[in-house]
């Protein structure tokens, strides 16, 4: 029989080892969100990716960042893209802290133009750009330049940005 010093010792060491098992494996590992260089047909990953937090997002999208801030953004990443090597597009993962805010930010600005895609939770696409939610992460991508492939090859890296997400 054990003594009840150690019966209290083999108790607080079972519990701080289920505890230690526990949280790890309800952590979810942190993945980069950004497909790799040919992970999605025709692209190329060109730099990047840059993180910026919420407080350090005047650096990147100087102008428009306090209307972020105030929907809720946590962090911001970027990262740049070549497409068969006949147009440029930027990708820009805002993490917000509740889907609500990364609704907000999706709808801002939403014209006319605007066409709804099927991808994530919902989606927007322009000419030149396509930005869509899932869950509290708002993604946009944006092209610059304008060629008859531009709407298929931007929808192309969203699909491969929203299965990494």
């Amino acid at each position: 029989m054990l003594s009840k010093t150690r019966q209290i010792v083999l108790t607080a060491l079972v519990l701080a080892a289920l505890t230690i098992g526990a949280g790890s494996g309800c952590k979810k590992a942190q993945s980069d969100p950004f497909p790799a260089s040919g992970a999605v047909a025709g692209w190329q990953k060109t730099d990047g990716p840059r993180t910026f937090a919420a407080k350090d997002l005047w650096q990147y999208i100087d102008g428009d960042a306090e209307h972020f801030i105030q929907a809720g953004v946590v962090s911001t990443s970027t990262a740049d893209y070549t497409y068969q090597r006949q147009l440029e597009a930027a990708v820009d993962i805002h993490t917000m802290s509740s889907p609500d805010g990364a609704r907000k930010i999706l709808e801002t600005g939403l014209t006319r133009d605007a066409k709804t895609i099927q991808l994530g939770d919902e989606c927007v696409q322009y000419a030149q750009s396509i930005s869509f939610r899932k869950g509290n992460t708002i993604v946009r991508i944006v092209a610059y330049e304008s060629t008859p492939d531009t709407p298929q090859a931007l929808l192309a890296l969203a699909h491969g940005v929203e299965s990494k997400l």
